[in-house]
């Protein structure tokens, strides 16, 4: 018989994690004011709020923390990072940050002012709030089809070229700070940017004389896609395929905290010297000074040793197939779900999941709580939520799609644990019909407002 599949790693350490029940997770979740940032973890069975961070350091990881070098200027871990970059991403200048949002804050300190107009597909949350905050405007690119859940297409991370030129082609090019391409793309549901795309994005940029800088956060992930799905890359690994993706590009901001499978850690890779050296100023100002930047010299160690084993083909299958799994159990009891599956998450079409419940009480944030009473879960609302109010008209920005993304971290839970999460919302869908109503905002920062406000239950 054939060999079933199974991960290319075994388990050497466990933490043990207690099951609750309805009544405490009712009371938790309305201290908490309707909103999941607010948990404790102890609170939480099974988290799937977000795979940044969250993942499971292997034991050459732990091992580099033991050498790590805490010389606060030139620590051999620094060098030792510099290389890894280097062999992995080719960019020969990089500052390192303490995660993915201090990577954007120190590069836009350069590269955005106000009034700029950032085009790319579709910005993540910090990227948009970073954008916004200097009074800039983040405007989304992104192929049309990728608003559409059930059409199958291998890319539809991918930046609509014809988009991106009428935005290049009205603003002046002095207006146009870069183009912010995202691999993969997270809010549209953790799908891939193919190397075709990103090749027509580096043509369109260098016609209307625009940087590139790739939000990099998941990019092994999206080179294993191209590996898998787009033609004539099937032979090459996932390496050279990374290297070729960052060859169209001037700089990349990285959260190390997902595809370096570290637990904090971030950086910015910069082709030019000059751009380099401008940064450098703000990231002795924001985070530190230019070779620990933010970071321990054990992260640094940690974060060189995560980017190789986060780059491997056999790792990248075992990740992939575990979303995978996650994705066909739910959609086959009938959840409508973003196809095909993305790299690092299953997100749930919250619209259709609820349609009773009125756009304007939050149905993605309101399917968010079913899911962590029924079983523990707890998940994030990627809907109007996150979207934000408008900075300028201060009112709701409805996204066309609602979704509640379920992030599976790295190396952390079973299939068991997975077919548990698949059950749970499944027994959500089978009562959906009861849930008509949603939330309300009772507090709200004024900007970035998913991960503290306090909501109230309307039924």
């Amino acid at each position: 018989m054939t060999l079933p599949y199974c991960e290319p790693f075994k388990i050497k350490m466990v933490e043990s994690v207690r099951q609750s029940t309805l009544a405490e997770r009712h009371d938790w979740i309305r201290k908490a004011s309707w909103n999941l940032f607010n948990l404790r973890s102890e609170q939480v069975f099974i988290d799937l709020l977000t795979d940044s961070g969250t993942g499971a350091m292997s034991d050459k990881q732990w091992g580099a923390i033991m050498t790590g070098d805490e010389s606060y200027a030139g620590a051999s871990s620094y060098y030792r990072l510099k290389e890894a970059i280097k062999d992995i991403t080719g960019f020969e200048y990089f500052l390192p940050t303490h995660q993915g949002r201090a990577a954007e804050n120190v590069l836009f300190s350069v590269l955005v002012k106000e009034g700029d107009i950032i085009p790319g597909n579709a910005h993540f949350d910090t990227t948009k709030g970073h954008i916004e905050f200097r009074k800039a405007r983040a405007v989304d690119c992104t192929v049309d089809i990728a608003r559409d859940i059930t059409a199958v297409d291998p890319f539809k991370g991918n930046v609509d070229p014809g988009k991106l030129e009428q935005v290049l082609k009205e603003t002046p090019v002095e207006k146009l700070g870069c183009i912010v391409m995202t691999v993969t793309n997270n809010t549209a549901g953790g799908q891939p940017v193919s190397m075709a795309n990103l090749r027509a994005v580096r043509e369109l940029a260098d016609r209307y004389g625009v940087p590139v800088i790739i939000d990099s956060a998941r990019f092994a992930e999206n080179a294993f896609f191209i590996k898998t799905r787009e033609e004539g890359y099937g032979e090459k690994s996932v390496r050279e395929i990374a290297r070729e993706m960052f060859s169209y590009a001037d700089g990349m901001t990285m959260s190390s905290k997902k595809d370096a499978i570290v637990n904090i850690g971030g950086f910015i890779g910069f082709r030019d010297r000059d751009l380099f050296r401008k940064a450098s100023t703000y990231n002795i100002m924001f985070e530190g000074f230019i070779t620990y930047g933010g970071m321990s010299g054990r992260d640094m160690n940690a974060l060189a040793q995560g980017l190789y084993e986060g780059t491997e083909f056999d790792y990248l299958e075992s990740r992939t197939r575990q979303v995978a799994r996650l994705g066909e159990k739910i959609s086959a009891a009938g959840v409508p779900v973003q196809v095909p599956f993305g790299g690092h998450a299953i997100f749930i079409d919250a619209g259709r999941f609820l349609p009773l419940v009125p756009a304007e009480e939050f149905p993605a944030q309101r399917l968010a709580v079913e899911i962590y009473l029924e079983g523990g879960i707890r998940s994030a609302e990627i809907g109007t939520l996150m979207a934000d109010r408008d900075p300028v008209t201060r009112l709701n920005r409805h996204p066309e799609l609602e979704m509640v993304r379920l992030a599976v971290p790295r190396r952390v839970y079973t299939d068991n644990h997975i077919d548990y999460v698949a059950a749970a919302v499944t027994n959500v869908w089978e009562r959906r019909q009861h849930i008509t109503r949603g939330l309300a905002i009772r507090w709200e920062a004024p900007i970035m407002r998913h991960f503290t406000v306090e909501l109230d239950l309307l039924g």
